[in-house]
C-alpha cells in the first residue's frame, strides 16, 4: 500500500491573478493576489486541508508539501519543521522548489518534483503519489491509487464527468491507452481528428488531472532529463512520464474513474468551491 503523497504547490499561480467576473470581498481579493493557491482560504480553510483530508481517509500518512523559497505561511499553518510535523497524524515535511537565476518564475512540475526527490533522497526507494495542489482529488482517487499493486498508474478520468465550461475541458489533454489499460500517449490540446482517434473502448474520451503514482528511482532519470516545453518554457509532468514509458512499455496504468475534481484555477472558483465544500465538507473529522 503506498502511503506516501508528494503535493506540488510551488507554482507562481498567474491565472489566479487575472481579474474577476464576480464579486469578491476585499479579503478576498487580497489573498487571491498575494497567497499560493493552495493556502487559498475556502469556507475558513486552506485549500489544501481539504486535499489532506481525503488523502488521510485514504490511508496515507506522509506528505511531502513542495513550495517556494518563502515558505513561512506554509509553515506556519502546517509546521516549523522541515520534516515530519504533526497535523492530524500527518506527517508533512516540505520541499523547495529553487529558481534559478536565469529565470522568474518555477522550471515546471518535472523540476518541482526532482527537486524534492532531491532534497528528500529515500523518496527514490519508494512509489509515491503526487498531484497538484490546487484540485480536490477524492478520497477515492487517491485509494485508488494507494491500493494499487502496479508501480506506476494514474487516474484516467471520464471528461464527460468533468463539470466545467466547455471551453475549459476543450483546452484538456486527452490520453491514449491499449487495450490492457496502460497510457501510451498524452494528446495535448487535442483537435477534432486526434478526439476522435482518441475515444476509449467505452467511447469515452479520457484525461489526466495530474494524479499520479510513480516510482521514483523509474521516474528519476526522466525528471532530470525532462525536454523543456517550448510553449511554456518548462519541464512538464507528463512530457517526463511520456519519455519513461517508451523506454518502459507497459509501465504505467490507467485507472478509470468517472467524477468530478473540482479545481482553484482563477478567482472565479472560489465562489464555486466555497458552495461545493457548504455541501460536501460541512465538518472535517480528523479522527475518523
Amino acid at each position: 500500500m503506498t502511503r506516501t503523497l508528494i503535493i506540488l504547490a510551488a507554482g507562481a499561480s498567474s491565472r489566479m491573478k487575472q481579474a474577476s467576473r464576480g464579486s469578491l470581498s476585499e479579503t478576498e481579493l487580497k489573498e487571491a493576489n498575494t497567497v499560493s493557491k493552495s493556502l487559498i482560504r475556502l469556507n475558513n480553510r486552506p485549500m489544501l486541508d481539504y486535499i489532506l483530508y481525503n488523502a488521510k481517509k485514504a490511508g496515507f500518512n506522509r506528505v511531502v508539501i513542495v513550495t517556494g523559497k518563502e515558505n513561512s505561511k506554509f509553515r506556519s499553518y502546517y509546521g516549523e519543521k522541515k520534516l515530519n510535523n504533526d497535523f492530524h497524524g500527518l506527517k508533512i515535511s516540505f520541499a523547495i522548489q529553487h529558481i534559478a537565476s536565469n529565470r522568474v518564475k518555477p522550471f515546471g512540475t518535472a523540476d518541482a518534483l526532482q527537486q524534492a526527490i532531491d532534497q528528500i533522497p529515500d523518496l527514490l526507494q519508494e512509489s509515491f503519489v503526487v498531484c497538484n495542489g490546487d484540485n480536490l482529488y477524492s478520497e477515492k482517487a487517491f485509494r485508488l491509487l494507494s491500493e494499487i499493486t502496479s508501480e506506476n498508474a494514474f487516474i484516467n478520468y471520464d471528461r464527460d464527468a468533468l463539470q466545467f465550461p466547455a471551453e475549459r475541458i476543450a483546452q484538456f489533454a486527452i490520453t491514449k491507452t491499449d487495450s490492457e489499460g496502460f497510457l501510451l500517449d498524452i494528446v495535448e490540446k487535442p483537435k477534432r481528428m486526434e478526439l476522435k482517434s482518441s475515444r476509449s473502448p467505452n467511447s469515452t474520451w479520457r484525461v489526466s488531472m495530474n494524479l499520479w503514482k510513480l516510482n521514483g528511482t523509474m521516474i528519476y532519470p526522466y525528471l532530470k532529463n525532462c525536454k523543456v516545453s517550448p510553449e511554456r518554457n518548462e519541464k512538464e509532468l507528463p512530457v517526463a512520464i511520456l519519455s519513461m514509458i517508451q523506454d518502459h512499455p507497459c509501465s504505467m496504468r490507467a485507472i478509470p474513474l468517472c467524477e468530478h475534481v473540482p479545481d482553484l484555477t482563477g478567482k472565479d472558483d472560489i465562489a464555486i468551491l466555497n458552495d461545493y465544500l457548504s455541501t460536501h465538507f460541512s465538518k472535517l473529522n480528523w479522527t475518523t
